[in-house]
């Protein structure tokens, strides 16, 4: 069992960074193994309306997690495990509450503005891997630079492409890929514009048991190495290897 106990408020692993080929550490990054919250929560609240229903799906959640930290969200089918990954991400909005990233309340920007923090400051692995299928390896990994106004470095995609152990790869389209393959290039994907904020979906949902457990090793390896933060969303803790904090989402809230 790795898992550590469950709270509101956590003080994460410390994972000091490892040097990878191409890849170049963010300029005034904070420090990792300082107790500073890249995700606080605070009262959050979420509801949808259905008809003439509004069913209620996270109700006065609280959350901090420290920088450099990695947490799993654990929680049954339709628990809110989603949901509260894409109002992390402004890909949904809040209903009450407020979610601050790095420093930023998310809920008090307009929908561009939100967007273009999305787009810099947070990385999303999906469940689907969610590449673009007319666009190569090489491609889909520089879209998220081109999208952030940054110089697209072919060494530290090279870089990224070694360490996912897909060398070679750069003009392969996904539909040329295994499952396992396209998920590895959907995490370098979610960390080539270093982002403070990494979120995972059921990254393995759709891989077999060993492949899982090999990407979940490198989703944790590959995180850690660049300093970012990792919350992951899983109903299956038991194929993750690496010591993390388990937070479950039980009626709206963080049972803690």
């Amino acid at each position: 069992m790795h898992a550590a106990p469950v709270s509101f408020r956590y003080y994460a692993q410390r994972c000091q960074p490892r040097a990878v080929p191409g890849i170049r550490a963010r300029q005034g990054r904070r420090n990792p193994w300082q107790n500073v919250a890249v995700l606080e929560i605070r009262n959050l609240y979420k509801a949808y309306v259905t008809g003439t229903e509004q069913r209620s799906v996270l109700g006065g959640l609280d959350l901090r997690i420290d920088s450099g930290g990695f947490a799993v969200l654990i929680g049954r089918s339709g628990s809110g495990k989603s949901t509260l990954l894409n109002l992390i991400a402004g890909i949904d909005r809040v209903g009450g509450g407020s979610i601050v990233i790095d420093g930023t309340d998310i809920s008090t920007l307009a929908e561009p503005e939100i967007t273009r923090f999305r787009r810099s400051r947070i990385g999303f692995v999906f469940q689907s891997f969610n590449l673009i299928p007319t666009l190569t390896v090489a491609e889909n990994l520089a879209l998220p630079l081109q999208l952030n106004g940054m110089r697209v470095d072919t060494d530290r995609i090279e870089g990224l492409l070694a360490r996912i152990s897909l060398p070679g790869r750069l003009h392969a389209y996904p539909e040329q890929l295994s499952g396992g393959e396209q998920q590895r290039v959907a995490i370098a994907r979610a960390i080539v514009h270093q982002p403070a904020l990494v979120l995972a979906d059921e990254p393995t949902g759709n891989l077999d048991t060993m492949t899982a457990r090999q990407v979940i090793s490198l989703l944790t390896e590959t995180v850690a190495e660049h300093g970012a933060t990792l919350l992951m969303a899983t109903h299956s803790p038991e194929i993750i290897d690496t010591p993390y904090t388990a937070l479950r989402l039980e009626d709206g809230r963080i049972d803690g």
